[in-house]
């Protein structure tokens, strides 16, 4: 079976990360869209009316996202990546889990952060799937190696 990377970028640096994950792996890459791409303006998190903060202050609100075909039967590992908003994934992360059907499979997570850390990102999305094993992987900042992610992956025991 195949690996997948799936990942939400707000502003093309989880996108990098993803990509280049996906080479490494050798995994299929697919991107999760907002319907409604984020501005500059939404992303403001300074901003308690911006999009993404009001998104965020409410755990029920789901994104909506460009559906696009994507059989998960396919893969073994689905490494989902994201930026930290708020020290958790983005609602819309929620949204592709219930978007998708991922029973029995397992999801790895990779995150850009600015500082934060996962915090309790794995409490928020395991309702979203809840017949999957979600983990958190590992926080992947600036541009990390192929050596760097070839041993972190090694150690995931895939």
């Amino acid at each position: 079976m195949k690996n997948l990377v799936a990942y939400f970028s707000a502003s093309g640096t989880t996108k990098k990360v993803a990509e280049h994950l996906s080479k490494v792996l050798q995994a299929d890459l697919f991107e999760i869209s907002p319907q409604k791409p984020y501005t500059r303006a939404d992303l403001n998190w300074m901003d308690k009316k911006s999009r993404s903060s009001l998104e965020m202050a409410d755990k029920s609100s789901r994104p909506e996202i460009v559906q696009k075909s994507l059989n998960t039967s396919k893969y073994a590992v689905v490494f989902l990546g994201f930026p930290i908003w708020w020290y958790v994934a983005p609602t819309i992360i929620n949204t592709f889990l219930e978007s998708y059907d991922f029973s029995g499979k397992r999801i790895v997570l990779f995150a850009t952060s600015g500082g934060s850390g996962f915090g309790e990102t794995v409490k928020f999305l395991q309702p979203s799937a809840p017949k999957a094993k979600i983990e958190v992987g590992k926080l992947l900042n600036g541009n990390p190696s192929d050596s760097a992610l070839a041993a972190w992956i090694k150690g995931l025991n895939l």
